[in-house]
């Protein structure tokens, strides 16, 4: 079964709100193994409608729509289905006595397009709407499915778990799940990636391999689809070992995770304590440990260092370095991470310093920095990067990499451990 998930609603077309409907329903015929090849959003109109109703009936056998269905003369979803399906509409006795007990429960007076809401298409199978008025519908046509649901998400998530998945696996003959798991990396673009696993990705199958970058980071949609869940994840593992070898040192986490969440993790379970000595940055790295929950047991705190006098009256730095090195330099970067830890008395201190533009610096080309990292015991380490781009994207892909070193020497220990 190949579906096609069809948006009504001019808002969405605006850019007012956004198709999560869309994101809900693939989810949930993805566990019934369905393959959604499609998303089409047309704003309300009937015309407009049909036009996209006529290009998914050549490509889909299941259909399903989302919004159109309410009392207002814009709500033209049932009414266009209906038409091009030569079918009538017709009251739904007992979606009727429920919009009609809401509105004497309400004290309201209930108007004649209240009463609309409770028409559906005729022989088809009503599905309820128990957290508002229109109900849902399902009809087979020439062996198609379509499917009608509201568009408010909180009347069309609980319809389509409850009751459209239900009709749906009543159809299905063959059922097969498709199973996802999303690899995420750091520290190689997605260019270089795709090329180590290039051979992996033209001889896919099941499970499918698809590459997707995104604000300084990459990752790889692993899907597989099987009858048995066990079997789909032990194709995905299979999968995941033959990238893992080709570039598994800059794995760092799965699915909806991220660099902040997995450092924050090893910290809280090696027990440790971090302050930050920040300059280009500005408080950026604190900012986002205080995100999660429980940071308090992690973060000692930091100082936001943008001046030389900061970097030198709060954390000592020496002026031997700002004269020789200067403040974007390594041994700045290493300094500022030792002495925010000592200060702080915090078992780990990270510093960022550099230039994020538009002007360069001590003769530094704007993307130059230098992030520290002083863990107690060890040998002061310092990173230095390249970024291009604006005076924001450097600042975000430097916080990044900052968590993702951290992240690194945290892996070490607990390895060594």
């Amino acid at each position: 079964m190949n579906a096609e998930i069809i948006a009504v609603g001019t808002e969405l077309l605006l850019g007012q709100i956004a198709n999560t409907n869309a994101q809900f329903i693939s989810k949930e015929l993805a566990d019934l193994g369905i393959n959604v090849y499609y998303h089409t959003v047309v704003g309300d109109n009937s015309s407009r409608l049909k036009s996209a109703l006529a290009i998914a009936e050549l490509r889909s056998n299941l259909i399903i729509f989302t919004g159109g269905l309410g009392p207002t003369k814009d709500d033209l979803t049932k009414e266009t289905i209906a038409a091009h399906l030569g079918k009538n509409l017709v009251y739904d006795s007992e979606s009727l006595k429920s919009i009609e007990s809401y509105f004497e429960k309400t004290n309201r007076h209930m108007t004649e397009n209240n009463r609309k809401q409770a028409m559906v298409i005729e022989g088809s199978h009503v599905l309820p709407n128990d957290h508002g008025m229109a109900p849902g519908m399902a009809i087979v046509m020439d062996k198609r499915i379509y499917i009608l649901l509201p568009g408010p998400p909180s009347e069309m998530q609980p319809m389509m778990a409850h009751y459209g998945y239900d009709y749906l696996a009543s159809k299905l003959t063959d059922r097969e799940k498709i199973v996802s798991r999303v690899l995420r990396f750091f520290g190689i673009g997605e260019a270089a990636l795709e090329t180590e696993i290039e051979d992996l990705i033209e001889q896919q199958t099941n499970p499918t391999i698809a590459p997707l970058a995104g604000d300084g980071e990459v990752t790889l949609r692993l899907t597989a689809k099987h009858s048995s869940f066990s079997e789909a994840e032990r194709l995905l593992d299979l999968t995941e070992a033959q990238i893992r070898l080709r570039v598994g040192q800059f794995l760092y986490g799965y699915d909806e995770s991220s660099l902040l969440e997995e450092a924050m993790k090893l910290l809280k379970q090696q027990g440790l304590t971090i302050a930050a000595a920040e300059s280009l940055t500005g408080g950026m790295f604190q900012q986002q440990i205080t995100t999660v929950s429980g940071a308090s047991k992690v973060l000692k705190g930091g100082v936001v260092c943008y001046t030389n006098e900061v970097k030198r009256n709060i954390l000592n730095l020496s002026e031997e370095i700002i004269r020789r090195d200067g403040v974007v330099s390594e041994a700045c970067a290493a300094e500022l991470a030792r002495n925010v830890a000592e200060l702080l008395n915090a078992k780990i201190g990270i510093s960022f310093t550099g230039v994020a533009g538009p002007d360069e610096q001590e003769g530094k080309p704007v993307g130059t920095v230098f992030i520290g990292l002083h863990h107690e015991g060890r040998p002061t380490i310092v990173k230095q990067l390249r970024l291009s781009g604006n005076r924001d994207s450097i600042r975000n892909r430097t916080v990044k990499f900052g968590f993702y070193l951290l992240l690194q020497s945290l892996a070490d220990t607990q390895s060594a451990g």
